[in-house]
């Protein structure tokens, strides 16, 4: 008897400390709206990064319309970051 009482005693604490535990997570992390604030708020704040992410954009724009312009598989390039192609293999 000593032992289910035991055991249900110990049932209720881990309960207990993880009811505590989830009502705190909830209570401190951010709505998904402020999460979306904060994240726009970062990538807006470093020209660095927004110049990157323009950068890579315009990089991925101009593949994808040479990959549209072309039968050939431009994934398969070994030099793809300046753009002059190459061909596929290079001996």
């Amino acid at each position: 008897m000593a032992v289910v009482q035991k055991a249900l005693i110990v049932a209720a604490l881990l309960g207990a400390g993880a009811g505590l535990g989830s009502a705190l997570f909830v209570l401190v992390t951010p709505g998904e709206q402020r999460t979306q604030e904060m994240l726009e708020e970062m990538t807006a704040q470093d020209p660095l990064r927004r110049a990157e992410a323009a950068r890579t954009k315009e990089l991925l724009l101009a593949t994808l319309q040479e990959a549209a312009a072309t039968q050939e598989n431009v994934a398969c390039r070994k030099n793809r970051l300046d753009g002059s192609g190459g061909g596929g293999t290079s001996a």
